[in-house]
Parts: structure tokens; C-alpha cells; sequence
């Protein structure tokens, strides 16, 4: 049983005519657009002929304009999924609104659980008795009887009317029921393109949102207050706030990035890394006089007893403070 179907699945590849096609014939209605089931009650009525008994058709609403209407019916749908356990989250407020892509893509889904549970045949499920109980089921009822009568009533009328254009050999009727013909044929025509580009539409504010909030996830981040003021985050706000788009603003970006690389090279050292270096020299210095001592003391112990005395009694002569008694 299909609850969890990957975006990549087949289902959601069943194109709209054939949507339109399956809900009509199931449930003996003639839609023409897959939003005009927006309002929930097709979705119960399709779980009611998936599941026979399982959904309360009397607390569904098939005349529901408002949205706060479609909301019960979907609260209906809802209490069926959590009845038969089924792990599906339904966007109600993007349903309600009537948008083509996102009542395409339930719809889709809607077709392929349907067809796991039922096999694909639902065909003896008596889908008018069961939307009298509804409210606004029996004018549902009429509405789909008056325009079955009228699609049969229009495939007669243009039968007797060729019969009759054969009989009196009529050109002038001839060319115009043709030119009606094929105005009528225009007509859905214009509809599949309209509705292709509101489905275009609507995916191209998906990716713009998409991609608002990346940006907007952005701009918080260089709002840090750790971070607010550095170059490479002033750097990434020139890009995000210039106003038009202009290829000189990344380059001036970069321009501060790299004259900030720059100024941190050139900065003088600072007095504490002064004074390091001059206790440095210092110790060298230090290190330099007890080298030499200890080389004068060697240079003592090497001197043989009587170059000892020569040197001492050269320091007597001299009168040195050393030599006195």
C-alpha cells in the first residue's frame, strides 16, 4: 500500500488529462480542471470509493466556496487517513487556494494509492448514491446528468443537421457549423495553454522562494555580532544590497577583501613583539660574556706554573689592588 511515494515516482508523472479522466469516470463527474477539486470533497468521495463505509459522506461538503468550508472537508480526509493509518501530510493551505501544480501533485498521489489498494478498478462503486447524502451532492448530481444529456444532445444535433444540410444541399449551413466546430476546438485548446503556464508559474515561484530564503539565511548570518563588521562580511552585503546588476559590484567586493589583505601584511609590530625581541637580544649578549669567560678561565688552567708566576709578578709591578698583603 503506497502512503510514502518518492517525488521521483511514477505517479507523479500521470499527465492532468489523465487525472481528469480517472476522477470523472470514477466518481461520475465532469471536471474539466484539476483545481476545481480544490474544496476536499472529490479527495473524501475517492477514499470513500478506495475504503466503501470508511468516510461520513453526510459531514462532506461538495458546495463548500469558502475556504473555511474546504478546511472541514479536509479535516474529514484527514480523520480517514489517521482511521486507516495512513502516514500522509496534507498542505491545506496550499490546496484551499486553488493553485494548479499543488492540486495536480495530491491528485497524483491520490490515483496511486487508489490504484495499490483498489488494483485499478473501482468501477462498482455507485458514486451518485453515495453523494446524495452530502450537502451540495444532489445539485453535484444534476449538474453532471445535465451535462452528460447536453454532451449526447450535441453529438445528435450535428448528426440530424447533416442529415438534413445532405438533404437540401445547403452549402451556406455546411461551412458554418464547420466554422463552429472548429471554434469549439480552439476554445479547450487555449484552456491547456493556460493552464501549462499557470503550472509554469507556480513552479517558478517554488524556485524563487527556494532561493529567497537561502539569501535571507545569508543576510541573518552577516548580521552575527561576531562577524558584522569584517571586511569579507561588509564584502558579501555590498553584493547582496546593490541595487542593480552591475558586474563592477563583485569586482569592488573583491577589492576590499584584498586591500584588507593588504593592510594586515603592512601593519608595524606592536610594542609587546618590540620588547620580545629586544629581551632577545639581551640574552644573546648574556650568552655571548659567559661563553667568553669560560674561554679566558680554560685559557687560565691550560698556562703552565711558571708562565702563572711571570703573569703574577707582572701584576705586582704594576701595582695592582690584587697583589697587596
Amino acid at each position: 500500500m503506497a502512503t510514502n511515494i518518492g517525488t521521483m515516482d511514477g505517479a507523479y508523472f500521470v499527465g492532468r488529462s489523465e487525472i481528469l479522466a480517472w476522477i470523472n469516470s470514477t466518481l461520475q463527474l465532469h471536471l474539466s480542471k484539476v483545481e476545481e477539486a480544490c474544496s476536499g470533497a472529490v479527495h473524501c468521495q475517492l477514499m470513500d470509493a478506495a475504503h466503501p463505509g470508511t468516510v461520513p459522506m453526510h459531514k462532506v461538503n461538495f458546495d463548500a466556496k469558502n475556504e473555511y468550508e474546504m478546511i472541514q472537508n479536509y479535516k474529514v480526509l484527514q480523520d480517514v487517513f489517521s482511521k486507516l493509518k495512513i502516514a500522509k501530510h496534507v498542505e491545506v493551505t496550499k490546496l484551499v487556494k486553488g493553485r494548479p501544480l499543488d492540486n495536480l501533485e495530491f491528485m497524483q498521489w491520490m490515483k496511486r494509492y487508489c490504484d495499490s489498494v483498489s488494483g485499478g478498478c473501482l468501477q462498482s462503486y455507485n458514486a451518485v448514491e453515495r453523494r446524495e447524502s452530502c450537502k451540495g451532492g444532489k445539485e453535484a448530481n444534476k449538474k453532471f446528468a445535465s451535462s452528460h444529456s447536453s454532451a449526447k444532445g450535441s453529438t445528435a444535433a450535428p448528426k440530424a443537421q447533416s442529415a438534413h444540410n445532405a438533404r437540401r444541399h445547403d452549402v451556406s449551413s455546411v461551412s458554418s457549423i464547420n466554422q463552429t466546430v472548429k471554434t469549439s476546438n480552439a476554445v479547450p485548446a487555449y484552456d491547456e495553454q493556460i493552464t501549462e503556464l499557470k503550472l509554469s508559474v507556480d513552479s517558478l515561484e517554488k524556485e524563487r522562494d527556494f532561493y529567497f530564503g537561502k539569501l535571507r539565511d545569508i543576510e541573518i548570518l552577516c548580521q552575527s555580532p561576531g562577524i558584522e563588521h569584517a571586511p569579507i562580511v561588509e564584502a558579501i552585503q555590498r553584493i547582496l544590497y546593490a541595487a542593480d546588476d552591475d558586474a563592477s559590484v563583485v569586482a569592488e567586493a573583491q577589492a576590499m577583501v584584498s586591500l584588507n589583505h593588504v593592510q594586515k601584511e603592512a601593519e608595524p609590530l606592536s610594542p609587546i613583539a618590540e620588547v620580545s625581541e629586544e629581551r632577545g637580544s639581551n640574552e644573546s649578549q648574556k650568552r655571548k660574556n659567559i661563553v667568553n669567560l669560560d674561554v679566558d678561565t680554560a685559557g687560565i688552567a691550560t698556562l703552565s706554573p711558571r708562565q702563572r708566576l711571570s703573569d703574577a709578578s707582572d701584576v705586582h709591578c704594576s701595582g695592582s689592588p690584587l697583589m697587596t698583603y
